[in-house]
């Protein structure tokens, strides 16, 4: 059978070592792949002054797959972190992590399984934000179709593969009218592509609640990045904690799978290590490259290891990290399937969507002023009527302003009865530059056969 080359990068501390169980796990079970060494973290600091040298970052080009243990990134020095490196510099675009319960993990739950998608590019998490004024900071939250389409599909691909059987899309649409209501109107619509798999949605506050509380009723989830950054953590908390969290991070054409715990050098060295996040990321990297059958064996001879008692001591057992290894490998059962199950790149499995401006008429415009109290702004600007004014997102204006607490950024909105150039829009700003209006910013306000494509004032 042709292997397949697999970049291995053994990071930090306790890296070496768990790396080192996951390369003889995979030698006994005769896993067909060859790993490729690379570095990243504080060791390629020390030798090349890169946390992730271009080196490294071909290797894992070439091979589209990766392995990596825990890094160490300095905290002074300037250097900027290893994974959100990697996860940049390659489009990993959608974060993977499973929450299983596991039998020598003592916790107030049994038998979860969540898979849980999030998407890794977006969201406030594209970092752009701004000073409006002294008092008034801001971030820019982008949610757009094409990265939408991307995770929820790949979510809906790794569910058929796997055999899961629900996706359940968590949002807060409710409030994020926009944003969100964008997120989980992409989820349906790919979600009507996938029939055998049912699907659902829940508001991320109700999501967490469930979790608590009854986390075995759901199968997969997925979700936007801020709040599949929160709830990943909560759910590996749920079953034990990140000692035995894997991760994935899944690109269109390199994929990098790695254990989400630190590098814990005070133990490194010592047999004290506990492999098994590194092991359970292996086995989801056999599962995303199609070793279903290589995947199952050593899934189930890990927990067969599990359940006679061989335990690190972080569980509560006595066993060395080889120790362990070796009752992993004692449980190997003949893999049956050992064909690769054809798998289709997320990206790949149809053209992402695209939609169309078109038929948008652009009705007025959002300005966000700079003033100290509520601003005396022209209320007509030649066929543009002033509709309202709003503070923190409030209504202020017409009618009484409400007995709340103002700071100095208003939003001004200017209205059209028709729609309206960008030219037009320029000589309202041109108008209040003449006024001495101190403007910060500009959103134009479209509409869609009708359908206004910005949100109301709370109060409006």
């Amino acid at each position: 059978m042709t292997k397949r080359t697999v970049t291995l990068i053994e990071g930090d501390g306790i890296g070496p070592e768990i790396c080192d169980s996951v390369v003889r796990v995979f030698e006994a079970a005769g896993v067909p792949i060859q790993w490729e060494k690379a570095i990243a973290g504080l060791g390629a600091i020390e030798a090349s002054g890169q946390g992730v040298p271009q080196e490294t970052l071909e290797s894992i080009k070439r091979n589209g797959v990766a392995l990596k243990g825990p890094t160490t990134t300095p905290i002074a020095g300037g250097h900027k972190s290893v994974n959100v490196t990697i996860r940049k510099a390659l489009e990993l675009y959608a974060n993977v992590r499973l929450a299983k319960s596991m039998p020598a993990v003592e916790t107030r739950f049994q038998n979860v399984d969540v898979l849980i998608v999030r998407e890794n590019i977006e969201d406030t998490y594209a970092g752009i934000e701004h000073y409006q004024t002294a008092n008034v900071a801001q971030c820019l939250k982008l949610i757009t179709r094409q990265g939408c389409e991307a995770v929820i599909r790949y979510t809906f691909e790794e569910a058929k593969k796997l055999g899961r059987k629900r996706v359940t899309c968590v949002h807060k649409a409710n409030i994020h009218k926009i944003t969100d209501g964008l997120w989980l109107q992409v989820f349906r619509e790919v979600a009507a592509e996938y029939p055998e798999i049912a699907a659902d949605d829940i508001i991320v506050d109700n999501c967490c609640m469930q979790l608590v509380a009854r986390p075995e009723q759901f199968d997969v989830l997925v979700l936007p990045n801020l709040y599949g950054d929160i709830v990943s953590d909560l759910c590996a908390g749920i079953v034990g904690g990140l000692g035995v969290a894997p991760g994935g991070n899944i690109g269109k054409s390199c994929a990098v799978f790695e254990a989400v715990h630190g590098s814990a050098p005070d133990i490194a060295g010592m047999g004290l290590a506990n492999p098994t996040a590194i092991l359970i990321s292996s086995i989801q990297m056999l599962q995303h490259m199609g070793y279903i059958g290589y995947a199952e064996a050593i899934e189930k001879a890990m927990v067969a290891a599990l359940s006679s008692g061989a335990k690190t001591r972080d569980l509560g057992g006595t066993a060395s990290t080889t120790e362990y290894t070796d009752a992993i490998i004692a449980n190997l059962s003949p893999v049956t399937q050992t064909e690769p199950v054809a798998t289709t790149a997320a990206m790949d499995a149809k053209p992402l969507s695209k939609a169309s401006m078109s038929s948008w008429d652009c009705v007025g415009l959002d300005v966000f002023v700079h003033h100290d109290g509520l601003p005396s702004m022209p209320q007509q600007i030649g066929n543009f009527t002033l509709r309202l004014m709003s503070n923190r997102g409030t209504k202020v204006w017409p009618g009484p302003t409400p007995d709340i607490l103002l700071v100095d950024h208003y939003r001004c909105r200017y209205v059209s009865d028709a729609p309206i150039s960008r030219q037009e829009a320029l000589g309202v700003l041109t108008e209040l530059t003449a006024q001495q209006v101190e403007w910060l910013h500009v959103e134009l306000l479209w509409n869609d056969a009708g359908e206004a494509k910005y949100t109301k004032a709370q109060g409006e």
